[in-house]
């Protein structure tokens, strides 16, 4: 029997590398992308056509923005936080190793924020804030590094129907959202899959508020109050 193939498998970094640039040119060609992470397949643009291709194929409400691709790095360049807030994010990265994603104020007047499309920065941010996925895995990781090196934001969100839940292969993906993506990159199960359907935790770092209850959540929630004092807010 084959054993099953994940995102977290070992892959050499010269393809994970090559498929970040295959994944890169595409999108700055203005095509579509699916691309594996560790938290569920994720449905990725850069440019106008793209992201509004994306809403549609995901029949996704536009009150609902697009998430960003990045890292500590590039959080620290555009989210308007603290020291003590950006400890808490390198921790949970570096000592945890686990994915999640920020939502901070963000610096609009920033050269790489100013380099987006109108129509995708609508749609990409809210009310001053900026949604941002950290470490959701290697692919991920080497795309959010060539955005930065690059200059050339790149926004998204899970590869699926709205409503329906995070698909966690891409043979799970319904058919009319992979027929929008001009590439589709295929590294198996994704790490964190669940019955529940769920993505990324989603964090709002200006007052610790829980947006959306995600993978890893009971480990962040702990890493908070043991580490730091903090107890998230929660809604559910």
């Amino acid at each position: 029997m084959l054993q099953e193939v994940r995102t977290d498998d070992f892959m050499p970094a010269a393809r994970s590398a090559a498929d970040a640039v295959r994944v890169f040119e595409m999108l700055q060609a203005g095509g579509i992308a699916i691309v594996p992470l560790d938290v569920a397949y994720a449905i990725i643009g850069m440019k106008t056509k793209a992201i509004a291709g994306i809403f549609e194929a995901k029949q996704r409400s536009f009150d609902k923005p697009s998430g960003m691709f990045g890292n500590l790095s590039l959080s620290g360049e555009l989210h308007i936080l603290p020291a003590a807030k950006r400890e808490i994010a390198r921790v949970l990265v570096e000592t945890h190793n686990l994915p999640f994603s920020i939502v901070a104020n963000y610096r609009q007047d920033h050269p790489l924020m100013r380099a987006v499309e109108p129509f995708v920065l609508e749609h990409s941010t809210k009310g001053g804030t900026l949604d941002m996925l950290i470490n959701a895995g290697a692919l991920h990781n080497e795309i959010a590094r060539l955005s930065a090196e690059r200059r050339l934001p790149i926004f998204g969100s899970s590869a699926n129907r709205s409503l329906t839940g995070s698909k966690y292969r891409l043979q799970d993906i319904e058919p009319s959202v992979r027929a929008v993506a001009a590439l589709a990159i295929d590294h198996g199960t994704s790490k964190y899959a669940n019955p529940e359907g769920r993505s990324s935790t989603i964090i709002d770092f200006r007052g610790f508020s829980v947006l959306r209850r995600g993978v890893c959540f009971d480990q962040i929630r702990g890493i908070f109050e043991q580490d730091f004092g903090i107890t998230l807010a929660t809604t559910n």
